[in-house]
């Protein structure tokens, strides 16, 4: 199983990212795809999530800025990034949980999103 991150990378306060990650090795549509993030220091927090119909859940400290999405047949999860703050700035990675309330059991290598003010 492998689940392969980018699209990190440096960009200025109030910027715009989109994080794609692409699954192999797993019946993709059968996943709930999330995104998560550690920043230094702290410990790793949910982002967003989706399921495979396209219910999502986002955290409140990312609601409104962050879009996630996939594609189901490119077995693709994407996070879309915008008027990105200091505090955004993390490693993202993205997971597969095999339902809505299990953790995630496979993960990815994750992406590094730096925020310039």
């Amino acid at each position: 199983v492998q689940l392969q991150a980018f699209g990190g990378g440096l960009v200025q306060a109030g910027g715009s990212l989109r994080l794609s990650c692409a699954a192999s090795g797993i019946t993709f549509s059968n996943y709930v795809m999330g995104w998560y993030r550690q920043a230094p220091g702290k410990e790793r927090e949910l982002v967003a999530r989706i399921s495979s119909g396209g219910s999502t859940y986002y955290a409140d400290s990312v609601k409104d800025r962050v879009t996630i999405s996939r594609d189901n047949a490119k077995n693709t999860v994407y996070l879309q990034m915008n008027s990105l703050k200091a505090e955004d700035m993390a490693v993202y990675y993205c997971a597969a949980r095999i339902s809505w309330l299990n953790e995630p059991i496979y993960w990815g290598q994750g992406t590094l999103v730096t925020v310039s003010s």
